[in-house]
């Protein structure tokens, strides 16, 4: 599988790594990866600190309009709870969240992106 570069720089742009630098970051990241390797650990995106960070940040970007609908309308319309339900299934189905849990956890998002 070809990697998705159009992603790929989505994710290196919300930490400000510009055009010329993604490949000393992405070799950067290569090189943690190889070093846990060597010491039998598995890598995971919270192993580099960067990297995290910027994944951290291309999810909150991404998910910042669908949080604000569930956190701003009292009275969400239809085309709103059909959003905020889809995201809670996904929360819960795909992520192991129950439902309460979900909702919550959609709350806890939107105060971090209204600060």
């Amino acid at each position: 599988m070809e990697p998705d570069e159009k992603l790929m720089r989505s994710i290196e742009e919300q930490i400000g790594i510009t055009e010329n630098a993604k490949k000393a970051f992405r070799e950067e990241i290569m090189i943690r990866i190889s070093t846990l390797a060597r010491k039998g650990a598995k890598f995971d995106y919270t192993s580099h600190d960067r990297l995290r960070e910027a994944i951290e940040k291309k999810l909150f970007a991404d998910l910042k309009n669908v949080v604000k609908i569930t956190t701003s309308t009292r009275t969400p319309d239809p085309e709103q709870n059909k959003r905020i339900d889809e995201v809670v299934r996904r929360l819960t189905e795909e992520n192991g969240y129950c439902e309460c849990c979900a909702n919550e956890l959609l709350r806890y998002v939107g105060t971090l992106l209204s600060r």
